[in-house]
């Protein structure tokens, strides 16, 4: 897996605090492997699939040149070998559930996302591709992590994302913490340690974890490396690149850990151990800086409807397109109503009401569903359109120009609370996942 390839599943997924998954006993009742391996010898199987020493070596080999590149030593490859192989079942077993659920990444969009991923690191797809030969990745192998790490964040929406509610409440109540917390205007790059604790943790367990959190805090006291002790204890999702999250406005870190870093004197410094319903964690300031002003223009709101339907087991993609283009032909047609088919068709939540979003702002909703949806005249339907939750047609009532301050101010906040309660949904539901998926470790690797 090439240094671009992290750098993507590091975008997708940012939480500070999302952990790698414990191992966890066999279930008498788990299904056996169908698929025999003979390439160098299986580490562990997943599901009806090996993952192979092979495979397990070369992603240990990745984690070491990127922790070269950034100017740390690399730990004991026996110190890292559990926490990569973790990661690797935890993905393979989000994986194998998009693809049972009928999700599909085709070549089309996926050559659109490497082609963004060229623009954002200001390179041609061409320089894209040497760039990562010349980490010593195989650029058809690239494409295919690439292709996994879009099933992963597809399937993560589906199943996490697309299920949370904000209340009313909890857009005061964050409102009312924004307009009192210091620093509003600054962004922090904070180095992340976790020591996780399993669920129904005995007390043993947890003093066993909490005593391995005092022996990083000791040592790094004495000034040991922050990204090797990372690489070497933590579990978090950035212990691979020397635990680093990057920059985070301060509405995306969590309140237990903002209350923390302020208390930090000096960039460089780190904080005491703390403890969160997860785990024991240690944060370390590695830069702040001022957040780019933003600017509050008015903006469009748009009152939008849709009908949303995904491929399945049942019905490939091609099908679902083909009865979204059928619903579409029926309501231009006015053979039936748009409230109607979405009552009877749409897979969301939203068909109880006609398929009725409301009115929504830019940014209120993905990229592909916006930008389809903005070059929609008034009542007429889209084709079917392709987002992270399935296919949709979709159809604007009305447009409406507004300098309502308040209302942005309350749509910007409820995406913030959707932001940190997903980091909350996804870690718990990775671990449901981990503790479901039936995974073997051959006796090597014990």
């Amino acid at each position: 897996m090439s240094n671009f390839v992290a750098n993507y599943a590091a975008a997708q997924n940012s939480s500070p605090v999302a952990p790698l998954q414990e191992v966890t006993p066999l279930k008498p009742s788990a299904k056996k492997s169908s698929k025999p391996v003979s390439v160098n010898g299986i580490a562990v199987v997943v599901g009806d699939e090996a993952i192979t020493n092979l495979e397990l070596n070369d992603r240990i080999n990745t984690i070491e040149r990127g922790l070269r590149a950034q100017g740390t030593t690399p730990p004991d490859r026996s110190e890292i070998q559990k926490q990569v192989l973790e990661r690797m079942i935890t993905d393979r077993l989000q994986i194998q559930l998009a693809k049972e659920q009928g999700m599909r990444v085709d070549d089309v969009m996926l050559d659109r996302s490497l082609q963004r991923m060229a623009e954002s690191n200001k390179m041609t797809l061409q320089e894209l591709r040497n760039q990562v030969e010349r980490e010593g990745t195989p650029f058809a192998q690239f494409r295919e992590d690439i292709r996994d790490e879009i099933l992963m964040q597809r399937v993560r929406e589906r199943e996490v994302d697309s299920k949370i509610q904000v209340s009313e409440l909890e857009i005061d109540n964050f409102l009312a913490a924004e307009a009192i917390a210091p620093n509003k205007n600054q962004e922090y790059n904070l180095g992340h340690i976790m020591v996780r604790i399993p669920e129904n943790a005995s007390a043993e367990v947890i003093a066993q974890r909490q005593a391995r959190a005092q022996e990083v805090f000791k040592r790094m006291r004495i000034g040991e490396d922050f990204a090797k002790l990372a690489a070497t204890y933590s579990d978090s999702v950035e212990a691979m690149k020397g635990g680093e999250v990057g920059y985070r406005e301060q509405d995306k870190i969590p309140p237990l850990f903002m209350e923390a870093v302020n208390k930090i004197p000096f960039v460089g410094g780190f904080t005491e151990i703390i403890r969160s319903p997860n785990g024991f964690h240690i944060l370390k300031l590695l830069g702040k800086r001022d957040a780019a002003p933003v600017v509050d223009l008015a903006g469009t709101q748009s009152n939008v409807r849709h009908i949303l339907m995904r491929p399945s087991q049942m019905m490939t993609a091609a099908q679902v397109k083909a009865t979204l283009a059928e619903l579409k032909s029926k309501i231009m047609n006015k053979t039936a109503t748009f409230e109607e088919l979405a009552k009877t068709n749409s897979i969301d939540t939203s068909a109880a009401k006609g398929g009725e979003l409301g009115w929504v702002y830019p940014g209120d909703t993905s990229p592909e569903f916006e930008a389809a949806m903005n070059k929609l005249a008034i009542n007429e339907v889209s084709d079917p359109v392709e987002t992270q939750l399935g296919f949709h047609i979709i159809q604007v009532t009305e447009r409406k120009q507004t300098e309502d301050s308040i209302e942005k101010k309350r749509s910007k906040a409820r995406q913030a609370v959707r932001a940190r309660k997903s980091d909350e949904a996804v870690q718990s539901w990775l671990r449901q996942l981990r503790d479901r998926g039936y995974v073997e470790f051959r006796t090597e690797n014990k």
